[in-house]
């Protein structure tokens, strides 16, 4: 009788519990957790925390957020439920997995709820930027958040936690499905289409815009923050870091003589003229002393992860990697203290071409908006002279190719060169050697077509797998400094065949790398591995030398046109052989902390509007600690907070010919 009792009872229980579907469960739960992580966010606040309809609104428009980053997460499991038989579904393996995918997604979700929490309290925002740039260095962040936080017991936490809710859930929801009819089916496969194409139409990360910081970040998702900041690729200047006020900006730049505008240059039509060049450029702008006569063409060579160490004219110690390097160095002008500005190849090209101090988040070689700027291609063609790019990868790779398209560059990749001209390859691109060889045709061709030329060169053979053609160098396949030396071999051969060529006594080679091998140090920034080598090779054009005087990547641009005898518009940097210069400085970054190099001092601007200092010894490069010097602060952050702003706001691009005239210039071209 009492088992009789018992079972009634069990199947009256189970009668009385809600039938609903997992993704109606999974989307309140979600919903429910989210509107409980924003509020303890809030309530972390404090005395700054917003009230009354200032909470409200953020409330609301999260909500709204928090609904369509579920359309997103939804949709795949809708189309999973469309596609299961109903034999599979309704059996008892069916609710097992129900019910184990149900604790999945809870602990993911509580998972994503403790990483905000965390990522909240070290920045006060949900995730952005400096989340991606998380998921890029995993190795340092993963280490960092294991010795800082007891991982085993929060990750066990977590699984309890999600084991006694989904009890809970199963306890008083019922979970048991339905056959489905080929209605059903086709409804939730277009319900799964729908949804997602509908958020993307409908929300943006935009509409959650606020005067005040903090109801702003509130009203947000973090998983759709996550996802808009991996698409626009930037860490706003303005909200997370140090600021001064537009008129001390604008004073300290100019006191450093700085003007960045970018303006008409005299010449600027020729480009859609078809005048001939006959290097007829501005007459004012003097010829440094250490040049014999201007160049007619720039070879301007940008070597994948060449760290000055690895050259022995660089003071390197590696012991005779790079001879041909380091007798074109003798040979040739030699700047021996120059420093890149990041740590990735998109960093390297940045400012290379534009001139620009790197804006936190990602390279504007990636960011929409990036076209028609006051590039080096965009002013060098203005003056008749034509630029390339040539890499030996695929330039879709960073968005490389997109980038000088878009800025007047004619683009030469992997995909242009004739399979019987490549030597080897691997999945970076093509053997240097190969990349060269094909570049010289490219240059022959303009050169009989009487078309000067600035060819901007990508290598990728110092690149792991740091393989290359065998028998040119001694050294191991697969090690660094085997790929190092292939480098140098196939510069060297470049060169060679060069000196044979029409347009060689009229060429300036530019050597330079893109950034260093490694930035592993004791700091953030360790201003030794941002040291790169810089050499100027032209000897029938200029007097062998050495410059060592500090200077950035950002200066190279600006000081081939003063070599080139053309006006300097849009510029950060300047020129290094400029008569009359600034007091020297460098600019190093690693997508979220921004250094200033001057004086021996680093200064370095990090999110959370920090601010920190470090001495700098100038010959050990050690990093020490110290105070922070207000005026090179002040420094910093106008340079910075400048070139973000000036981008953002559309000044930094060049001023474009009338629609018709381009037209007629391109049918010209055709």
């Amino acid at each position: 009788m009492t088992t009789h009792i018992s079972a009634s009872t069990g199947a009256a229980i189970a009668s009385r519990r809600f039938r609903l579907p997992l993704a109606v469960v999974l989307l309140i739960s979600a919903m429910l957790a989210w509107l409980a992580l924003r509020l303890g966010l809030w309530l972390s606040l404090g005395s700054e925390r917003p009230d009354g309809m200032g909470l409200i609104h953020p409330l609301i428009l999260g909500t709204w957020f928090d609904a369509w980053t579920m359309s997103y997460l939804l949709a795949p499991l809708l189309l999973v439920s469309a596609v299961l038989p109903n034999r599979l579904r309704l059996s008892r393996v069916g609710d097992w997995g129900r019910q184990g995918l149900l604790w999945l997604a809870l602990a993911i979700l509580l998972f994503g709820i403790v990483a905000e929490v965390i990522f909240w309290q070290e920045f006060t925002t949900r995730f952005n930027f400096i989340a991606v740039d998380y998921l890029i260095y995993t190795h340092e962040v993963l280490g960092n958040i294991w010795e800082s936080y007891p991982i085993p017991a929060i990750l066990l936490a977590i699984a309890l936690s999600a084991s006694l809710v989904t009890l809970l859930i199963t306890r008083l929801v019922s979970l048991r499905v339905q056959a489905h009819r080929w209605q059903h089916r086709a409804a939730l496969v277009a319900l799964a289409l729908a949804l997602p194409l509908a958020a993307t139409g409908f929300a943006n990360l935009d509409q959650a815009s606020n005067p005040d910081h903090y109801a702003e970040e509130l009203a947000g998702n973090g998983l759709f923050s996550l996802a808009a900041a991996m698409r626009r690729n930037e860490l706003d200047y303005q909200k997370f870091y140090a600021t001064a006020p537009a008129n001390v900006s604008a004073r300290l730049l100019a006191q450093a003589g700085v003007d960045w505008r970018v303006k008409n240059t005299p010449n600027h039509l020729r480009k859609v003229s078809q005048a001939p060049v006959q290097n007829n450029y501005q007459p004012e702008i003097s010829l440094p002393p250490e040049f014999i006569r201007r160049p007619k063409n720039i070879v301007l060579i940008t070597v994948e992860s060449l760290s000055a160490e690895y050259l022995d004219s660089f003071d390197g110690k590696q012991g005779g990697l790079t001879p041909q390097l380091d007798k074109l160095a003798a040979q040739g002008l030699k700047f021996s203290n120059i420093y890149a500005t990041g740590t990735r190849t998109v960093r390297g090209l940045e400012a290379l071409s534009l001139g620009t101090p790197p804006i936190p988040g990602q390279a504007i070689v990636h960011r929409p908006g990036n076209d028609h700027l006051a590039t080096l291609g965009e002013q060098m063609r203005s003056q008749g002279v034509t630029p390339y790019f040539i890499y030996g990868g695929y330039g879709y790779f960073d968005n490389m190719n997109n980038y000088f398209r878009g800025n007047d560059y004619r683009v030469i990749d992997r995909t242009d060169f004739p399979a019987q001209s490549i030597a080897a390859e691997n999945i970076w691109g093509v053997a240097d050697e190969s990349l060269f060889a094909n570049t010289l045709q490219t240059l022959d061709k303009a050169h009989a077509q009487g078309q000067p030329f600035m060819a901007q060169i990508m290598t990728t053979s110092n690149h792991r797998p740091y393989t290359f053609p065998a028998g040119r160098v001694a050294g191991k396949q697969g090690s660094r400094s085997a790929a190092v030396s292939y480098t140098d071999y196939a510069i060297g051969d470049f060169i060679r065949q060069a000196q044979s060529k029409p347009w060689f006594n009229d060429t300036l080679f530019v050597i330079v790398a893109d950034h260093c091998a490694s930035v592993a140090g004791k700091t953030s920034l360790p201003v030794a591995k941002y040291r790169i080598p810089l050499i100027f090779y032209a000897p029938h054009l200029l007097k062998p030398g050495v410059v060592s005087r500090m200077a950035s990547q950002i200066d190279i641009a600006p000081t081939l046109m003063q070599v080139m005898g053309m006006p300097q518009t849009g510029f950060f940097g300047a020129s290094m052989l400029a008569a009359q210069q600034g007091e020297p400085r460098a600019f190093i970054s690693n997508y979220q902390d921004l250094g200033y190099y001057k004086h021996d001092q680093l200064i370095v601007l990090s999110p959370r509007r920090t601010v920190t200092a470090y001495a700098i010894d100038p010959h050990t490069f050690e990093a020490s600690p110290i105070a922070v010097n207000p005026e090179l602060a002040r420094e910093a952050i106008v340079y910075y907070q400048t070139a973000s702003t000036a981008f953002k706001s559309g000044m930094l691009r060049f001023p474009q010919p009338p629609a018709f005239l381009a037209q007629g210039a391109a049918h010209g071209q055709s």
